[in-house]
């Protein structure tokens, strides 16, 4: 999968100077180079219970030999460039070696979530014609290896499981199905043979090096393949907004599958050569000993944490967050309350990312917006006459946001589908033939997303829902994600979705389901009470509340709004 770009849009980004030389492989080796020595990547503080084998810590320099070795071991399994891996591992220093090794070799590397069962690895793996898959023996108890196994007859392309790590009877694999591989130090042999292939054969910036795969919160997950350049394009929105530098030490607690866990934090780890403290899978008590005893400066951290840390005076006393300097947040609109919690009581300000696989990246930087509450609220509209933004990217982005009509919305208060194009937009879904066009004729990718413009100079925009997610209620557009985000703020709901039940007279009515604090009572009277202190329309109110212990999410963490709708009108 060599030149997914066209012609066109390379001549147009190489222009601009978004798009360079750079691949992924050559900026690991300069940081190997400058960095050397300095430690670069701690396993998870769970390694023993999660894969059943002692965590470590490698410096650039050890996890270069290793990566090389394991590249070596690639070439002997067969693999050579264009070949499709897919991976299904933790977060962990292996999976950071994986992906090195694999764009090194001019290898593509589809990754899987955790969470993901035989269905959905057959089904991924069939649509992305994996010929290896590299996975682990163990992740808690279960053993994914086997698992692949046991579907293998449904994945006609696929020659090997390669497996790291030991079962849960403690012994090597036995296995002629499994191929076992175990981290090692480059021998001569290894960096000779490994050099020679990447002399013969170099990368070029426009070869596929991912093939990842969206949430699939309301239809089957399509393959999303990214190139060295808008990765690397990408990598400096996430870079510039914290500031990632150095001396950084980075907490991952996202799975390094999509846009969150690979842009967020391994991208701006691999071009700055900070420290990369690995978190899998998400566990509140060892996140917060991480923070404590790597002394992590910046992390990410989905809102609902942030919120509920921010209200629990006991943890908060067990805590030392003394580290931190900004954390980043997303996937979810943020409580104006819980950034402006976080910035005046731990002078930690929590930056908004709003992002997607396909591209789309909007972010509401400490620098560009100071006041916590406009940051909560707003992203930056990049284009807007006479208003300049910090980050780069902002000269990089173009964006238009479309109304139902198909007009350009260039009015405050009017909502339109987001509309983007620029160096960071992924070239087209994989076998995309069969699918709907993602672009309109001027190469712009179109979203899903609905915005409206915003703020004194319309330098804002403002975040209303998915178009999918919309409730209309008597011909009027409700945004499930505005509600959500006030909803939220009661002091005794910890989780909130907000949907459209059907509805013959209207269309649809709103519905909130809540998971309340251990021990709280909520009713749609609270509910109800609360929007309209906010003085929140009439027509927006919920009409129907359901309580329930914990939200559907998919691997990513993405609320599964489809398992909360009800499918008909329920009999009066």
């Amino acid at each position: 999968m060599r030149n997914l770009h066209s012609a066109e849009r390379v001549e147009k980004f190489r222009a601009m100077g978004s798009w360079t030389d750079e691949t992924l492989d050559g900026l690991f080796a300069e940081q190997v180079v400058a960095r050397g020595d300095h430690l670069a990547v701690v396993d998870p503080a769970n390694r023993q219970a999660l894969m059943g084998s002692d965590p470590r810590r490698v410096t650039w320099q050890e996890l270069d030999s290793e990566v090389t070795a394991l590249a070596a071991k690639l070439l002997d399994l067969g693999l050579k460039r264009g070949s499709i891996l897919g991976v299904q591992l933790p977060n962990s220093i292996e999976l950071v070696e994986v992906y090195l090794a694999a764009w090194s070799i001019g290898v593509i590397v589809s990754p899987l979530a955790m969470q993901y069962r035989e269905y959905e690895v057959a089904t991924m793996a069939g649509a992305g014609k994996f010929e290896v898959l590299v996975t682990t023996s163990r992740f808690g108890d279960r053993n994914p290896a086997q698992s692949v196994i046991s579907v293998r007859e449904q994945i006609p392309t696929l020659r090997l499981v390669v497996a790291f790590g030991v079962d849960e009877e403690g012994r090597s694999h036995d296995s002629d199905d499994i191929v076992p591989v175990d981290p090692r130090a480059a021998t001569d042999a290894d960096r000779a043979r490994v050099a020679d292939v990447r002399a013969a054969d170099p990368n070029d910036p426009n070869d596929c090096v991912t093939i990842c795969w969206t949430s699939g919160t309301e239809s089957a997950p399509k393959g999303v393949p990214r190139t060295h350049y808008d990765w690397l394009a990408f990598s400096w929105v996430t870079l510039d907004a914290p500031r990632v530098v150095a001396d950084d030490v980075l907490l991952n607690p996202f799975p390094m599958i999509n846009m969150a866990g690979i842009n967020g934090i391994f991208l701006p780890w691999l071009r700055s050569g900070a420290t990369l403290v690995q978190h899998h899978p998400f566990d509140a008590p060892t996140y917060f000993g991480q923070i404590a005893k790597e002394r992590v400066t910046y992390t990410l951290a989905p809102p609902a944490l942030l919120w509920q840390l921010l209200n629990n005076e006991e943890l908060l006393a067990k805590v030392d967050l003394s580290s931190l300097t900004r954390m980043g947040s997303g996937s979810a609109p943020l409580q104006p309350a819980m950034v402006t919690g976080w910035q005046e009581r731990f002078g930690i300000g929590v930056i908004n990312f709003f992002g997607s696989n396909e591209g789309v990246g909007l972010l509401s930087s400490v620098e560009d917006f100071p006041e916590p509450e406009i940051r909560a609220t707003y992203f930056p509209n990049y284009g807007a006459p006479g208003v300049t933004w910090s980050a780069r990217s902002s000269e990089w982005v173009e964006l238009k946001l479309v109304d139902g009509a198909g007009d350009v919305v260039t009015e405050p208060g009017i909502p339109g589908e987001l509309y983007i194009r620029g160096p960071m937009v992924f070239p087209g879904y994989l076998n995309g033939e069969t699918l709907p066009d993602p672009f309109d004729d001027e190469d712009y990718f179109r979203t899903g997303d609905i915005f409206e413009i915003a703020g004194d100079d319309n330098q804002y925009l403002r975040y209303l829902d998915r178009g999918k997610d919309l409730v209309i209620r008597g011909g009027m557009n409700i945004a499930p994600a505005e509600l959500e985000s006030l909803i939220s703020a009661h002091p005794d709901i910890v989780e909130v979705a907000v949907v459209g039940d059907p509805d013959t007279v209207m269309g649809e009515r709103v519905a909130v389901v809540v998971v309340p604090k251990p021990g709280k009572e909520i009713t749609l009277e609270d509910v109800v009470a609360l929007l309209k202190e906010r003085k929140v329309a009439s027509y927006k109110l919920p009409e129907r509340l359901e309580i329930r212990e914990s939200l559907p999410r998919n691997p990513l963490g993405k609320i599964l709004k489809r398992e909360l709708r009800r499918d008909t009108q329920p009999v009066q």
